[in-house]
């Protein structure tokens, strides 16, 4: 337990910081896509079809620049109509 507990603390940290800015840049480019949910290390987006591109690129960038480290933070996207259907 305490081992895991600085990664878990850590990454759940990362997380905040990286949704209060994705929420600033979406206020910011007045985008209308809403996160929904967040699970574990997952963000959950509802995204119009014609910002799909802006927010594919905005996500990644921001979540994986969200605290500065020394190891690069890898950052997966999936598209799909609904969670079960994620690509």
């Amino acid at each position: 337990m305490a081992i895991n507990m600085p990664v878990q603390g850590t990454s759940a940290d990362i997380i905040k910081v990286a949704m209060i800015e994705l929420d600033r840049e979406m206020v910011k480019q007045k985008l209308k896509s809403k996160l929904l949910l967040q699970v574990h290390d997952e963000l959950i987006f509802e995204v119009p079809e014609d910002e799909l591109d802006e927010m594919s690129e905005l996500v990644p960038r921001i979540m994986s620049t969200a605290l500065a480290l020394t190891v690069p933070l890898k950052v997966d996207t999936k598209v799909g109509k609904n969670w079960g259907q994620m690509e």
